[in-house]
C-alpha cells in the first residue's frame, strides 16, 4: 500500500506561525498557484519541500503531493508540520533528478504538475552547523544532503588552483577568481580551513569591500554550488521532471541567480519552439525535441509588498510550461 490510498491520520496539532516562518519562507506563491492550478484528485510533485510552504499550498487546494528534498532536516520538519495532510502527502529523501525512480516505487507514471524552488533555503543559511553562511561560524560543510560528497572545507584545502578558479568564476562569476584562489592555497599552506569564519577571514584579506556586498558572498555561493553540482542537478532534473508530466500538465521553476535561470530558460525555449531554423539548412525545420507550450515568455518578478516582507524574494524569477499533449 503506498500513500495515495493510506487512511487519513488523526488531526495533529497545528504548527506554530513562528516556526514556519523561522525555518523558510516560501516566494511568488500565490502566482505558482494561479499557473499550476491544483485542485482535489490531481497528483503534483514539489521536487524541492524545503520548509513545505508550496507543499503546503497544494495541499490546501486538495491535491496529492509527493514532496522531495535531498535535505533530511527538510523531509523531518515537513513531516511534523504537514502531519495532518499525510493521507495525500509522501515526503522522500533525493534530489529531484531521481523523481522518476521515486515516483514509480509510488505506482505513479506521471504527474498533473511539478514546482522545483532551487536555491538554499532559510534554514540552511540559519544554521551555523551547516556551514553555507557567511555570518555564522560553523564547520565549512555546505552539504544539502549528508552524502559522501566533498564538503567545501574539502575542496578550499586540496583543489589546486585552477580548479578553484574555474569554480569561483564559473559558479560565483568572481571577477578576482584569480587572486583569490592564489591566496586562499596560500594560507591553507599555514594552516587547513576549518569553518566558515577560517575563510571569511582568507577572503576579508584577500578582497576588500567596495560595496554593500560581502567579500566572501561570490566565494560562498561558488563553493555550494560546486558541492551539490547544483547546475549539473538541474540540468538532469529538468529533462527527469518533464518526462513525468501528464499531457497538459505544467512545471514551474522559481531560479535565485542568473546561472539557474539561464538553464532553465534555454531548457524551456529549446523544448518549446515549434520550428527551429540553422544558416545550412534550406528553410526552417519543426524541432524534433519540443515538449512544451511556453506560459512566461518572460520571467515572472515578485511583487513590491511581498519583496517588502521577504527581501529574499527579490531575486526570484518563475518560468512555467505546460506539457503538450501526446502526438
Amino acid at each position: 500500500m503506498n500513500f495515495w490510498d493510506s487512511e487519513d491520520p488523526p488531526l495533529q496539532t497545528l504548527e506554530r506561525p513562528e516556526d514556519v516562518l523561522t525555518y523558510h519562507t516560501p516566494v511568488l506563491t500565490d502566482e505558482v498557484m494561479a499557473l499550476l492550478r491544483p485542485a482535489p484528485g490531481l497528483k503534483f510533485l514539489d521536487g524541492t519541500a524545503g520548509g513545505g510552504g508550496h507543499t503546503e499550498s497544494l495541499l490546501k487546494h486538495g491535491a496529492e503531493v509527493l514532496a522531495l528534498d535531498q535535505d533530511p532536516d527538510a523531509i523531518a520538519h515537513c513531516r511534523e508540520r504537514l502531519s495532518r495532510y499525510a493521507r495525500r502527502l509522501c515526503l522522500a529523501e533525493g534530489n529531484f533528478d531521481q523523481a522518476d525512480r521515486i515516483l514509480e516505487e509510488q505506482g505513479l507514471d506521471s504527474v498533473a504538475g511539478a514546482l522545483l524552488d532551487l536555491g538554499v533555503s532559510s534554514h540552511q543559511l540559519d544554521t551555523a552547523a551547516r556551514g553555507f553562511a557567511i555570518m555564522k561560524d560553523g564547520p565549512l560543510d555546505m552539504r544539502m544532503s549528508q552524502g559522501p560528497m566533498r564538503t567545501a572545507a574539502d575542496i578550499v584545502n586540496t583543489a589546486d588552483v585552477s580548479e578553484l578558479i574555474r569554480i569561483f568564476r564559473e559558479y560565483g562569476e568572481e571577477p578576482r577568481a584569480s587572486h583569490i584562489a592564489a591566496r586562499l592555497i596560500t594560507a591553507r599552506e599555514k594552516r587547513p580551513f576549518q569553518t566558515t569564519f577560517d575563510l571569511v577571514a582568507a577572503l576579508d584579506a584577500a578582497v576588500p569591500r567596495t560595496g554593500p556586498r560581502h567579500p566572501a558572498t561570490r566565494t560562498f555561493q561558488a563553493l555550494r554550488i560546486a558541492v551539490n553540482d547544483e547546475l549539473g542537478a538541474l540540468t538532469r532534473g529538468l529533462a527527469v521532471v518533464s518526462h513525468c508530466l501528464a499531457p497538459g500538465a505544467r512545471l514551474a521553476v522559481i531560479s535565485f541567480h542568473s546561472l539557474e535561470d539561464r538553464i532553465v530558460k534555454h531548457y524551456f525555449r529549446s523544448r518549446s519552439a515549434e520550428w527551429i531554423d540553422r544558416p545550412e539548412w534550406p528553410e526552417p525545420r519543426r524541432n524534433p525535441d519540443r515538449l512544451f507550450r511556453l506560459l512566461t515568455p518572460h520571467p515572472i518578478d515578485a511583487s513590491e509588498a511581498e519583496t517588502s516582507s521577504n527581501p529574499r524574494a527579490r531575486s526570484a524569477k518563475l518560468r512555467v510550461v505546460e506539457r503538450l499533449p501526446t502526438l
